[in-house]
């Protein structure tokens, strides 16, 4: 063999072991098509899987000692509001999931994204098949559009101060004063032309429940009869309503013992317990 040719083998038997070294450092750190590099980090000192699910921020925080079957509850927007809740289901065994689809308001673009994103979490976190939904203010038009479209995948919905129809916020069309820069973020999300076309959508969370009822899908919600950001006549009470009619189970919560701020939307759960119960008793 010629020393130019040997040169080349060697040449080539080198970068042949770094393309192997590099494929072995992606597997180990379970890199796929789906998702970028996963980072560790800690939340209130549990494990957090930190990652990019297509091109979006999300994570899944760890219980110590997970509960058999994986249960999890997922959370939507603002996903460290009221964390105590989160902090406690941790204790319990359950696994804390959030993909960030801020700015989509439940839309069905967004419900696309959840549904890839419950699939790939089932698939490669081995967590159960029933998820336990939270949503806060605006998370209930994500928490409801996306699961009355995928009621048998429901465990339960716990919804805090949660918005049930657009109309009330950010539209501002009854006592609410709604927000017009959402009101127009959700109108293109939404590909509304005008406000008309709006208001005779007929897919809000207030809407079309058969199916979640069918599937047994308990639901609580915690809200302050001083919200004048969402306020519960226009939303809660109306789905709740709604809901017990179609012959569904249902309870909601006032809340008023603790501090409320920002027009009585932002307030203390008065029982956090009892919230973590519900969500235990119903996976």
């Amino acid at each position: 063999m010629s020393k130019a040719l040997k040169s080349i083998c060697l040449w080539r038997s080198k970068w042949a072991s770094v393309f192997s070294v590099v494929l072995l450092l992606a597997s180990v750190l379970g890199y796929s098509q789906r998702t970028d590099l996963e980072t560790r980090a800690v939340w209130k000192g549990f494990q957090r899987i930190e990652f990019q699910f297509e091109g979006r921020e999300a994570h899944l925080t760890l219980p110590e000692k997970p509960l058999p079957g994986n249960p999890w509850v997922w959370r939507a927007r603002f996903p460290d509001y009221h964390a105590e809740i989160d902090s406690l289901l941790l204790l319990k065994g359950f696994h804390v999931a959030y993909v960030n689809t801020d700015n989509q308001f439940g839309s069905p673009a967004a419900v696309q994204v959840w549904n890839g994103f419950y699939d790939y979490l089932v698939k490669k976190y081995q967590l159960k098949s029933k998820v336990a939904l939270h949503g806060h203010s605006r998370g209930g038009l994500f928490i409801y559009n996306w699961a009355k479209q995928n009621a048998e995948k429901i465990a339960c919905i716990y919804a805090d101060a949660v918005v049930c129809d657009f109309k009330s916020w950010p539209a501002g069309f009854g006592n609410s004063e709604g927000s017009k820069k959402d009101w127009n973020k959700l109108k293109a999300e939404y590909k509304f032309k005008t406000n008309d076309e709006a208001k005779v959508y007929k897919n809000n969370p207030i809407d079309n429940l058969e199916h979640l009822v069918a599937a047994g899908v308990p639901i609580l919600h915690t809200i302050s009869l001083n919200d004048k950001v969402v306020p519960p006549e226009e939303n809660t009470l109306v789905l709740v309503n709604n809901y017990i009619r179609l012959g569904g189970t249902a309870t909601v919560s006032p809340c008023s013992s603790g501090v409320q701020k920002s027009k009585g939307h932002h307030y203390q759960i008065d029982d956090p317990d009892m919230v973590v119960d519900f969500i235990l008793k119903n996976n």
